[in-house]
């Protein structure tokens, strides 16, 4: 034993040694591209000691296009600076628009068109040899994928050429990983990566992040000899002594595979010359066929097995079954050897062969041992993937036998199962003896339901027989419905101890595989699945040593194939062997059928060391299954997520952050960190439980966060019953540092639905976040923002003309090209068409907002409104209170070009419910408009704009914005501060305040988009002026590379203003007069750099006032806002406020006595309501945040039970 272990631990260190690259520098020319870590692999098709390829450099690890016609290619891509229509939305290896990776250009061809990507040539590999790659399939056109849209293919250097990979031609929008077995090549060899398709858009098939596995042959051990138990090789390697007789050349030098016939007495049959003493002859119809893929097909990639195991070649021989021609009559097929003499236990009969079991045709393989009676003794079921498979089988009996091979093929479209180089050893000796027909097993009975209704976690049988054989360990014998699925040297076994104590579990085993590879177990097909569902199990992973290996749970999807592990645990649970563990992993909803798969690996299989799974349960999966939640839909995530789920369709997902919620400030939210460096895809989904019909409309209220300079998108979508999706909500690009509330309109339905909250990975450096989500039926009250994307907030029309929710794209005649959200066609705003022939002269329109609760506190709405045509009309813009008189709040009569231009008024509702009302009066137009956009109510009173503007940035961004035109910038200016920064390196303070709690906008710096990347910031349009001065305050630390410029922006031309250089770290004051014969707008420009940040503070500017506080320029005409309505409400408000001081003066005198005689009793007393939030002063001469007292309310408590009464008003938070 000693011994042994010896040997084994000085092979783990020789294999240690080879995957670190301990090796000498290998000289000899012939050694390139040879798998081993030598200072000359650049262009092997992979670099490096990690043997891998990302495509970020040029030469493209020396792969080429080798396409026959220029009408479809591989091409290097990049993603680009805009989402695009198809292909990946960003490359794999860095997961940024900036990352490389391979794609095929678009196609249209009247016949089939194949694109070739060849690699350099590479050496001779082992038989372990492995390629582990990324790869996109998407048919973004719907034209279809075809049956080969992806294969790949090794090339040898005698021309031969066979096919080693062929995934799932399935559509899916996001990146898969597939491992590509190349095994033993003994010559030089080159890789093939075909894409066929008659008709497909740009980048829709890609490959990215390449890997070589195992792929060196044994190398000779550093000044040692080989260890007892294992062989020399000629080539001075060693392998173990299983490796000997086994049929394959592990040497890669023939030396473990010389004389095993001749003077050892194996046999061994590789199908060359014939049929060696195998019989093919069955009582099935289906047949066993010896053949090869030359014969098979050579033009059609999904037929056959594409290679034989001896000599990895067309042309070489194997037996095959598949569904013949004619179609399948039989579901099984069988072979048999001749008649063996008996065997007993210390010298059974051992048969090493090499399987293939290929696509959805391959229902399993079957080993059955014929003497007396017929009976099984090994089996492998399923499909097992492109590739070779070693098995072996020991055999005792007392009886003359025979080994019988049977196959179950399935009634598919394509695979088949494929049996070469079969070894049997000296003790399978031929017999003489006289055969008598064995007795045959009982046929097994037939399924009790239909093959989908089989382990869909209902029971349709009687007993529940169709759940029984799941994998749940509940039911008796469900272990049983575990599968081993290992190609490796290492696989899973089943063991009852005893049946008094059912003491049952799965533990990992030495297995005959060749592959360096996980153990892994997989259910049956289950499914589909409820949000509910959970897996739970025990788990240990004992012994001695420091490190026993490690475990994981990962789905196996139908459609979509392997899945990220879903749970995975590395190290040990104890020494002991009955130290056991649990755990419980989130399936979830699960549209498509799907398997569960336990995978490990140990790092040394012995009695030492032991990993095992025991009391495997399936809870609550049912797809029908919703749990109760007590408060609906309605959750602040602080107790979990109530009636929500993540979708597991998607392609990453959001995780629960604690200490960045807006409930309590240290609780829980739902986030999406678009800077994470291990996010990959385009989305991540939200999905609320099913909900009934109804017939009121409805109301989804929530805080959402959009911070970053490339945040992406955010969407509420409502999905029907059958799955069509409509966006009701969408917001994207920079929205600040904090939380802002939103209303969301949903529409009654006369079907039940789902809700959707969509993470949509547009940006990479940038944070999304959801709370305090409230579900209500009944209509949405005005909410503080609306952008008019995906719905109209609630508005109505009214008048002679209706107003259009339209976007530039659906513009026939008149209205704006684009809108002010997105700046793009297909962003959406609200248009009266005020044309003499559609509006009349002094006729009116008028759109309506919902009714808003009133409140004592002054507010601004903020609008964009464009005006266009001859004589536009006028645009008034109204606070109308429930009851009463409307008061004017701003006008507009002006045509002032093809622009969105800012407006705002002042709202003082004095309590009372009102309406924003937007009229428009025609004026005998012609080609005439008048939209409006982006509406938004600040908490704060409007900034007079009359003579300038200063703006601090403490009550929001004033009347300055990102602009969102991706041809004019990439990424946003974020508004932050020091203290509520996590995530970037920022000023140690602001400059108003000079604390941390200050804010300030900035660019930072990042690796996550590209290098010199800029961000516009825009003031509002500004009249000419023979001298405005602007003032601001710039930061820049000194190892900032990131730069600012500041220009004069007048019908798109460009002027230079400024270009701040050194600013040694510190706050800056610059004051720059600007003079204009045109109407213009300021634009701060930062550029990104590769490390620092660069920010801006206190901006204000002087219209027709220079720096040197000269007048230069006459009092001009501006959009007029009206403040009579706020100051009449503001007069009532303090008439208000004066009588209720006089109420509480008088109430104060008459209970001050009975106030002193309790005033010893209790001095604490508890407040409430509402969410926790900091409110701020509206003077800012010390720190700006007040801290309320301590909330007594149940969310602020940690309670999901949240109840919302019919006032329940919004906040606006910083």
């Amino acid at each position: 034993m000693l011994r042994w272990r010896s040997s084994a631990l000085i092979l783990l260190l020789s294999l240690h040694w080879a995957a670190e690259c301990q090796a000498q520098t290998c000289q000899d020319p012939d050694g390139k591209c040879d798998f081993v870590c030598d200072s000359d692999k650049k262009n092997c098709g992979y670099r490096g000691k990690e043997f891998g390829c990302d495509f970020e450099d040029e030469g493209q690890c020396g792969w080429t296009d080798q396409s026959l016609s220029p009408a479809y290619s591989w091409e290097r891509h990049q993603r680009g600076d805009k989402l695009p229509d198809s292909g990946p939305s960003s490359d794999y290896t860095t997961g940024t628009a900036t990352g490389w990776f391979m794609g095929v250009s678009a196609v249209k061809t009247e016949s089939l068109s194949t694109a070739v990507l060849l690699s350099p040539e590479m050496k001779p590999s082992s038989p372990t040899c492995r390629l582990r790659l990324r790869y996109f399939l998407w048919d973004s056109g719907h034209t279809g994928l075809g049956s080969t849209p992806l294969w790949a293919s090794i090339l040898r250097n005698d021309s031969q050429e066979a096919i080693v990979w062929r995934p799932e031609a399935t559509s899916v929008r996001g990146w898969r990983e597939a491992t590509v077995f190349l095994g033993r090549v003994p010559t030089a060899f080159r890789i093939r990566l075909h894409s066929q398709r008659t008709e497909g858009r740009k980048g829709d098939v890609a490959i990215d992040h390449l890997e070589f596995l195992d792929c060196a042959l044994p190398l000779p051990l550093p000044g040692a000899e080989c260890p007892a138990g294992m062989l020399e090789c000629r080539s001075e390697g060693c392998v173990e002594q299983r490796q000997v007789c086994d049929g394959s050349d592990d040497c890669g030098d023939g030396t473990d595979e010389e004389n095993c016939e001749s003077e050892l007495g194996y046999q061994l049959c590789d199908f060359e010359q014939g049929l060696c003493e195998w019989d093919l002859r069955s009582l099935s119809t289906l047949k066993w066929v010896w053949t090869s893929q030359e014969n098979i097909s050579r033009s059609d990639p999904l037929k056959g097995p594409g290679r034989d195991h001896s000599n990895n070649t067309v042309s070489g021989h194997f037996l095959y079954v598949t569904v013949p021609v004619g179609g399948l009559k039989n579901d099984w097929a069988s072979f048999q050897s001749p008649l063996l003499e008996p065997t007993n236990s210390s010298h059974p009969c051992k048969m090493v062969m090499y399987t293939h079991q290929f696509g959805p045709r391959s229902g399993g393989l079957t080993v059955l041992v014929a003497d007396r009676k017929i009976y099984p003794v090994w089996e492998r079921g399923g499909a097992l993937g492109d590739l070779w498979v070693k098995a072996e089988v020991d055999i005792v009996t007392d009886f003359p036998f025979q080994i019988v091979i049977m196959a179950a093929i399935r009634d598919f479209t394509y695979g088949g199962i494929a049996v070469d180089s079969i070894m049997l050893s000296p003790e399978c000796r031929l017999s003489s003896a006289n055969y008598s027909i064995p007795k045959f097993p009982s046929s097994p009975k037939d399924p009790c339901a239909t093959p989908d209704k089989m382990c869909d976690f209902h029971p349709d049988c009687e007993g529940a027989e169709d759940e029984a054989k799941c994998g749940d360990f509940s039911y008796t014998g469900s272990s049983s419905g575990w599968t081993d699925s290992s190609v490796g040297d290492q696989g899973w076994m089943y063991e009852k101890l005893n049946s008094t104590l059912k003491e049952e579990y799965l533990y990992v085993a030495k297995a005959s595989g060749q592959q360096l590879t996980d153990a892994q177990t997989r259910t049956p097909l289950l499914g589909p699945s409820g949000p509910a569902c959970t897996l739970s199990f025990d788990f240990a992973l004992t012994g001695k040593p420091d490190h026993i290996g490690e475990l994981s749970v990962r789905v196996i999807d139908s459609l979509l194939g392997l899945q990220p592990k879903l749970w995975e645990f590395s190290g040990k649970t104890g020494t002991d062997e009955g130290v056991w563990q649990s755990a419980i992993v989130t399936v979830g909803a699960r549209k498509h059928r799907f398997q569960l798969a336990f995978e490990a690996r140990a790092v040394k299989l012995c009695p030492c060391a032991k990993i095992k799974v025991k009391n495997v349960r399936f809870l609550s999966c049912p797809a029908n299954y919703f749990p109760f939640s007590p408060t609906g839909l309605s959750c602040n995530f602080e107790n979990g997520l109530c009636g929500w789920y993540q979708d597991n369709s998607d392609n990453f997902d959001w995780t629960m952050l604690s200490g960045v919620d807006h409930t309590i400030g240290i609780g829980k939210s739902l986030v999406v960190d678009m800077w994470s460096p291990s996010l990959r895809g385009l989305f991540g989904r939200w999905v609320s439980y099913q909900q009934s019909t109804g017939s009121t409309d409805y109301c989804l209220s929530f805080f959402y966060k959009l911070y970053g300079p490339n945040t992406g998108t955010l969407n509420v979508k409502l999905v029907d019953d059958n799955g069509y999706e409509t966006i009701l909500w969408t917001r994207s690009g920079a929205h600040g540092n904090m939380w802002h509330e939103t209303h969301c309109p949903v529409p009654h339905q006369l079907t039940s639905f789902r809700l959707m909250f969509e993470a949509v990975r547009s940006g990479f450096d940038g944070q999304v976040a959801i709370d305090d989500v409230t579900f209500v039926a009944r209509p949405c009250t005005m909410p503080r923002m609306c952008s008019f994307e995906g719905h109209r907030c609630g508005y109505s029309s009214s008048g002679q003309v209706h107003w259009l929710h339209r976007s530039g794209y659906s513009t026939t005649m008149t209205g704006p090209k684009t809108d002010h959200t997105l700046e793009t066609e297909l962003g959406f705003y609200m248009m009266a068409n005020t044309g003499a022939n559609i509006l009349p002269s002094g006729s009116s329109s008028v759109l309506t907002s919902p009714v808003r609760q009133g409140t004592a506190l002054t507010e601004c709405v903020h609008f964009w409104y464009h005006m266009g045509g001859v004589n536009p009309g006028s645009l008034t813009v109204y606070m109308k209170p429930v009851k009463g008189e409307r008061v004017k709040i701003f006008s507009d009569s002006l045509n002032q070009g093809d622009v969105w231009r800012h407006g705002n008024g002042n709202i003082s509702s004095a309590l009372v419910d009102w309406q924003l009302e937007f009229e428009v009066i025609g004026a005998g137009g012609k080609d005439s408009h008048i939209a409006v956009d982006d509406i938004f109510l600040s908490a704060h009173p409007c900034e007079d704009l009359g003579s300038g503007s200063r703006c601090s940035l403490e009550k929001g961004m004033c009347s300055w914005s990102n602009t969102q035109n991706i041809k004019v910038d990439k990424l946003d200016w974020e508004l932050t501060s020091r203290e509520a920064e996590k995530h970037h390196t920022t000023p140690p303070e602001d400059h108003t305040l000079g604390t941390e709690r200050g804010h300030f906008l900035f660019l930072p710096s990042s690796n996550r988009t590209a290098a010199n990347q800029n961000a516009q910031l825009l003031s509002p349009h500004l009249p000419p002026t023979k001298g405005t001065c602007l003032k601001f305050w710039a930061y820049k630390a000194d190892s900032s590379d990131s730069q600012l410029w500041v220009w004069r922006v007048s019908e798109g031309r460009l002027h230079q203003l400024l270009v701040v250089s050194e600013l040694r770290g510190l706050w800056r004051r610059f004051d720059i007069t600007i003079t204009s014969t045109e109407e213009y707008q300021i634009v701060f420009e930062g550029i990104k750099g590769a490390t620092g940040v660069v920010a801006l503070d206190d901006i204000e500017y002087t219209i027709g006032v220079d720096c040197s506080n000269k007048v230069t320029d006459p009092i001009t005409t501006t959009p007029k806002r009206d403040n009579a309505g706020g100051i009449a409400a503001s007069i009532i408000v303090v008439l208000l406020l004066i009588a209720t001081l006089i109420a509480l003066l008088y109430y104060y005198l008459k209970t001050r006595t009975d106030a002193n005689s309790r005033l010893l009793s209790s001095t604490s007393s508890s407040t409430g309501g509402g969410f926790s939030n900091e409110t701020y002063d509206s003077e800012h001469t010390q720190d700006r945040v007040t801290v309320p007292p301590a909330q007594n309310h149940p969310m602020a408590a940690g309670f999901n039970d949240v109840s919302v009464s019919g006032d329940f008003r919004e906040m606006e938070v910083a």
